[in-house]
């Protein structure tokens, strides 16, 4: 396994089987050959967007077709579909998520996975502001707008904000749930929600493609960063707390 428990000690149980004994497992961290490989992954992924949009490449090119494709495809029934995705999923709504599962961790007697929730998401929220301000992009431009924002686009916060929420509930799912059926219905759920919420910017004309893309590439960058720093942050391990009980 990638995801190791924080409380696995060398040659302990790991995050699957770590999930089966205890109901209330610490927070898994990433291993780091493939945390390193998954940031350097994300980390190119996302400068070939940036490099593109510098020199005005070929996907930077096609960005404006695509918009107008949807914009000018647009049905009621799916653009009310497409606000509700945008909406669950914005700023607003990912933090809301993000406190209904702190409180839920609270009453689990989980508090210590409440650390990596923050890094994750009101962090990856924060980077993603970060960065729209090194690039200034302005969003696409129609006739008749469905929505006006006076933000910046590049790179798209919805987008990076579901990544990084999904992406946390996807591990947190993974560490209760050990079950094949639970963690592929996971999958499906969690990169399903962050699909849906990428095609929603720009099926309502507020984001071009390749600012969604370069999003999915941040937040991942921002998880694997978050992950694989759970040894070094979570320094109250259960098993150094049972070291010091007995000592």
């Amino acid at each position: 396994m990638y995801l190791a428990s924080s409380a696995d000690t060398p040659g302990g149980p790991d995050v699957t089987r770590y999930g089966a004994m205890n109901h209330r497992p610490a927070p898994p961290r990433l291993r780091a050959f493939p945390g390193l490989v998954l940031l350097a992954l994300a980390l190119a992924l996302f400068g070939w967007f940036v490099t593109d949009l510098v020199l005005q490449g070929p996907v930077t090119r096609a960005d404006p077709g695509i918009s107008n494709w949807f914009h000018g495809h647009m049905t009621a029934m799916v653009t009310f579909f497409m606000l509700a995705i945008t909406q669950m999923h914005s700023t607003l709504g990912v933090i809301a998520m993000a406190v209904a599962t702190a409180i839920f961790l609270v009453l689990r007697g989980q508090a210590q996975w409440l650390w990596l929730l923050i890094a994750c998401v009101p962090g990856g929220t924060a980077l993603n502001a970060l960065i729209k301000l090194a690039f200034l992009r302005a969003r696409p431009s129609f006739d008749h707008p469905l929505l006006v924002l006076d933000s910046f686009s590049f790179p798209s916060g919805h987008t990076a904000g579901a990544t990084v929420w999904w992406g946390f509930f996807l591990v947190l799912v993974f560490a209760y749930r050990p079950h094949l059926r639970w963690r592929v219905a996971a999958s499906c759920l969690a990169i399903g929600m962050v699909a849906l919420t990428a095609l929603s910017r720009v099926y309502l004309g507020v984001h071009y493609p390749s600012d969604v893309l370069a999003a999915v590439a941040e937040g991942c960058a921002w998880l694997a960063v978050c992950f694989m720093a759970v040894p070094y942050l979570n320094t109250r391990r259960p098993y150094d707390a049972a070291r010091a009980t007995h000592a």
